[in-house]
């Protein structure tokens, strides 16, 4: 869901995520908004009611930049995030100075073994290192700038990072190499709706009667946790 709206300078986070935007869609929990596009940093829930100007935004990481705003929920990881928008900015870079062509490059190669599984906990101090490196010595505002959302994510959200790298789970069931799909058969209702929503058809069960998840085939694409209206679908 996307919109244009236009608000006075100085106006809460709040306002404009609750009363303007009507709030986080379906009712979820909100956990963070990245300000300022692609470059911007996140921004968690307990800055929900920071005034929006240049200083406010700048204080706890972030920029006014393009004035635009992502409003992220409870099952959005915030290591995955940081990765997306990492996937811009390196693409994005020119090439003519090193902390900007070779920085975006180690952040995003860093990132993607992280949600992958495959990370270290020393690598939590190189994404710091590096990207501090990218705000004091890139020549232009992209590579100043590029390293906000892995800086912010750090900053507000390590714990996720490390449950990544330490337990091998990605808390908000976003990763696909570190979740597993399983139905529970107490609030499975045998709707169907998962099973048709499953491209690889991997869920099988009668008509009201408790479904199941086939893990070899499962493709952890989460389709069918995106169906269900029971809550049913578990994610571990």
């Amino acid at each position: 869901l996307t919109g244009l709206i236009e608000v006075p300078m100085g106006i809460p986070l709040a306002t404009i995520i609750e009363d303007v935007g009507g709030g986080v869609l379906g009712g979820k929990p909100f956990k963070a908004v990245q300000t300022g596009g692609p470059s911007g940093g996140c921004i968690p829930a307990q800055f929900i009611d920071l005034p929006v100007d240049y200083e406010n935004l700048a204080e706890v990481g972030s920029i006014m930049g393009s004035g635009g705003m992502i409003v992220i929920d409870s099952e959005s990881c915030m290591v995955d995030m940081a990765r997306y928008f990492l996937t811009f900015t390196e693409n994005e870079s020119c090439g003519k100075c090193v902390p900007c062509r070779m920085g975006t490059q180690h952040l995003l190669r860093i990132l993607t073994d992280i949600t992958r599984g495959k990370g270290t906990l020393e690598q939590i101090e190189t994404l710091r290192k590096i990207g501090d490196t990218m705000k004091s010595a890139s020549l232009c505002g992209l590579g100043q700038t590029a390293a906000n959302p892995v800086l912010t994510t750090l900053r507000y959200f390590e714990d996720e990072y490390r449950a990544h790298i330490e337990d091998q789970k990605c808390p908000a069931g976003a990763c696909r190499a570190l979740i597993v799909f399983s139905i529970d058969p107490v609030r499975c209702t045998g709707c169907g709706a998962c099973l048709r929503a499953c491209p690889v058809e991997a869920i099988s069960g009668e008509k009201k009667q408790p479904h199941l998840i086939n893990q070899d085939r499962c493709i952890q694409c989460g389709s069918c946790r995106q169906v269900c209206k029971f809550e049913a679908v578990l994610v571990d």
